[in-house]
């Protein structure tokens, strides 16, 4: 049976503790006791530990042996248009168990007003779902949700080797090779505009699709990522 890995702040001396919010959870929530075996990540290196004590307020673990590296993998990064926000946390903690290095809330033309000016104030509920769902599906580290990005900058920022853009008239996504670092841009409810597309395709963004249904944002953008990330074991040789 797979340990229970935990995200702690730092590993010195032997020993690593978690605090705050994450100590409420393991002590509250998860039932961590004193004596149970675990891992624990820095979020670099991850190790065999044993817990010394547990309080709501501070759990302190013993490090016992570094585990083996876990080999390097293809970096995939969604950048979502934001969406209702119960269907975004939705994605994230989806697109999180899938292994995406980063996820970016994307502000574009047809997205909701009233969502984006409200975003900023949600990222910090977003980076805490982003690692929780890290932990629980044995991560070695939780990805990164930086604040929304305006679409033009996510476009002309993204310094990936293959880019792609979901459109529904694209080519399928199960035909495309990805690279060692591969973007998707997802959304948003209504479809992009045409300057959108145009100046995604101008800063060298692909169209993919995922056939002729009309899927949900957040549908769409998880299962894109699982297509993706497939391809990118096949094409690393996991």
């Amino acid at each position: 049976m797979a340990l229970r890995r935990v995200f702690v702040d730092g590993i010195e001396g032997g020993a690593a503790v978690a605090r705050g919010a994450q100590a409420h959870h393991l002590a509250r929530v998860a039932r961590l006791r004193a004596g149970e075996q675990v891992e624990v990540s820095d979020q670099v290196t991850a190790y065999r530990a044993l817990t010394e004590s547990c309080t709501p307020t501070e759990v302190r673990f013993r490090i016992e042996r570094a585990l083996p590296a876990e080999p390097e993998f293809p970096r995939l990064s969604v950048a979502l248009a934001i969406v209702k926000f119960a269907r975004f946390e939705w994605a994230v903690e989806k697109l999180t168990e899938l292994g995406v290095h980063s996820i970016t809330p994307l502000i574009a033309t047809r997205s909701d007003a009233m969502l984006v000016q409200s975003a900023e104030k949600r990222a910090e509920r977003w980076r805490r779902i982003a690692l929780e769902a890290a932990q629980q599906s044995r991560r070695l580290a939780a990805p990164t949700v930086p604040a929304p990005v305006a679409f033009a900058d996510a476009v002309q920022d993204c310094a990936s080797d293959t880019k792609l853009l979901a459109e529904p008239a694209g080519p399928p996504v199960a035909s495309v090779c990805c690279g060692h670092e591969t973007t998707l841009l997802v959304g948003p409810e209504g479809g992009w505009t045409q300057q959108e597309s145009q100046l995604a395709h101008e800063s060298g963004f692909k169209a993919a699709s995922l056939g002729r249904n009309v899927l949900r944002a957040e549908t769409a953008a998880v299962a894109l990522a699982a297509i993706c990330a497939s391809r990118c074991g096949i094409e690393s040789g996991r």
